[in-house]
């Protein structure tokens, strides 16, 4: 698909973006970014993505797709001769589909009401509950990855918890994932972040530098 035309919605910096641009990456699929100022929308993306109004929004030869999980399907689908990211099997598909949506509707939310409310001991037990079930998954597997030997779909989405929830540990001094109670999601984000077409797209290899993230983190959670 040589003629194709891919364009990405995104602002620099964003978890759910960088899902879309590592599956990119990895299919080697050239692609032009419209950087976004989320205070200010472009017509172009209220156009695209009228229901959520958010970033990332893939358009394919002038055809919109939102929604970061619903994009690496997409992707998957339509440059389906490189890297697959999601299994043949149709089970195994089935499979890698639930495990994104555990860590889209359970664990990333979980993750995140322990910071907006400290000292909710629930809330922590809460998180350290869905991440055990991660965790439990990683040693079933006994692999690298979700994905066995290499990255897959489930990894992908699983991004925000290799990276970025370390910022915000260190910018709230608030600890979750540690090596003695998650080794095997230590271990899995180490080899995750370690892969040199992710390595190549997380701060401060893109914008905003991580200095700046940590800045952010610590403003919205009050230790600024």
């Amino acid at each position: 698909m040589a003629s194709d035309e891919v364009k990405l919605y995104a602002v620099g910096g964003s978890p759910f973006v960088c899902r879309v641009e590592i599956a990119l990456s990895l299919k080697g699929i050239k692609y032009e970014i419209i950087e976004e100022d989320l205070k200010n929308k472009s017509v172009d993306l209220l156009k695209y993505n009228p229901v959520h109004k958010q970033v990332p929004v893939l358009v394919h030869n002038g055809k919109p797709i939102s929604e970061s999980l619903v994009i690496l399907e997409y992707i998957d689908d339509v440059w389906n001769m490189k890297f697959p990211i999601l299994p043949l099997d149709p089970y195994e598909k089935a499979l890698a589909i639930f495990w994104t949506k555990f860590v889209d509707d359970s664990c990333i939310p979980a993750i995140f009401k322990v910071f907006g409310n400290v000292g909710d001991e629930q809330a922590f037990a809460k998180a350290c509950e869905q991440l055990q079930i991660l965790e439990n998954e990683l040693a079933a597997k006994a692999k690298k990855f979700f994905g066995g030997d290499n990255i897959n779909i489930v990894d992908i989405a699983a991004d925000f918890i290799a990276y970025w929830l370390g910022m915000i540990e260190e910018a709230t001094e608030i600890k979750i994932v540690t090596q003695d109670k998650f080794p095997k999601i230590s271990e899995w984000a180490d080899n995750f972040i370690k892969c040199p077409v992710v390595k190549e797209l997380l701060p401060p290899r893109v914008l905003p530098p991580r200095a700046q993230l940590l800045e952010y983190f610590k403003k919205r959670f009050g230790k600024a």
